[in-house]
């Protein structure tokens, strides 16, 4: 029988205490009020998170879309920081915010809800994953938040950072450039880059599963029942970051310069991928490593600590 201490023993890296009672799949798609409380904690740490790490977010964005030759603005992340901070204040790094707040709960449901689907569909007799089978969980999970939240998300993201660029902006906030685009470009206007952003999600998923299980199956060296303390779960969680950016980043760039709003001279993902290579060199591939690295680290270190937080604490006080 499936029973707690399988569950344990499960190598699953987004096992929690809290889940003996609510559900391994309670943070995505559970019944009833435990559902409710694990969307409500990953939207909290999705803002809270996104609020701390968006300027290095801006920045990479930034320094993706600078192209070479007349078109260059910025010199290095000091100068893009500076130019912009110079020209639109300090907020002016937090443009296109709003649009990952928005959709910060629709990813975290699709992504751990699709996750425990496919891990209860690859789990053996013992409830334990391959580790195959933790790649692919984590790949499906990838895709899947990539289809249904990511790509219109960071579509939108793109254009509005893309726009700030431009000497006249023309989206007035969020739901007027969401009109604008739509209006423009129909719906598949929110739906640039697809590809390249399922490749890059699902990688990262799988990536950061795949990293996260083996560090913790190494700190507790054989025995299932030891706690991780939450700032290892953290330390964990940036080195789990750090794996994917360095995996995926040309995957990144790419999935940048096909949601821009430049991406019409582009007839498809592997004719963008062969003109920057041609146009930039193999380089190109990994403009803004820095402040992605230092984004990505924070983002997975404190989704789980924070995430974790939240939930102990509504089941305390939220019944």
């Amino acid at each position: 029988m499936y029973n707690l201490a399988t569950k344990r023993n499960s190598g699953n890296p987004f096992y929690r205490p809290w889940m003996d009672q609510n559900g391994a799949a309670a943070a995505a798609g559970g019944a009833g009020g435990t559902s409710v409380k694990g969307i409500v904690a990953g939207g909290i740490t999705g803002g809270i998170e996104i609020c701390i790490t968006f300027p290095t977010e801006y920045v990479k964005t930034q320094l993706q879309l600078d192209e070479k030759g007349a078109l260059k603005k910025y010199n290095g992340i000091w100068d893009c920081v500076q130019k912009t901070v110079r020209t639109n204040g300090f907020f002016g790094l937090y443009r296109g915010l709003s649009v990952l707040l928005y959709g910060s709960i629709p990813k975290s449901a699709v992504r751990f809800g699709a996750f425990e689907k496919l891990k209860g569909q690859m789990m053996n007799d013992k409830g334990q994953l391959s580790n195959s089978g933790k790649l692919l969980a984590g790949l499906g999970a990838g895709v899947a938040e990539a289809i249904f939240a990511v790509t219109p998300m960071e579509t939108i993201k793109v254009k509005f950072i893309n726009d700030q660029r431009s000497a006249n902006p023309k989206f007035k906030g969020f739901f007027h450039g969401v009109g604008a685009i739509v209006r423009q470009e129909g719906i598949s206007g929110v739906y640039k880059g697809l590809t390249a952003t399922i490749m890059k999600q699902g990688s990262n998923q799988a990536i950061r599963f795949y990293v996260m299980e083996s560090l913790k199956d190494w700190y507790k060296d054989g025995d299932p029942q030891k706690p991780v303390p939450k700032l290892v779960v953290g330390g964990f969680g940036a080195l789990a970051g750090a794996a994917s950016v360095y995996g995926n980043t040309p995957i990144d760039v790419v999935k940048t310069r096909m949601q821009g709003l430049e991406a019409a001279k582009y007839k498809n993902t592997a004719d963008c991928f062969m003109k920057i290579w041609r146009n930039e060199g193999p380089l190109a591939f990994y403009k803004g490593t820095v402040p992605r690295l230092s984004r990505v680290c924070l983002d997975v270190a404190i989704t789980f600590m924070i995430y974790d937080s939240f939930m102990e604490l509504f089941n305390k006080f939220w019944k």
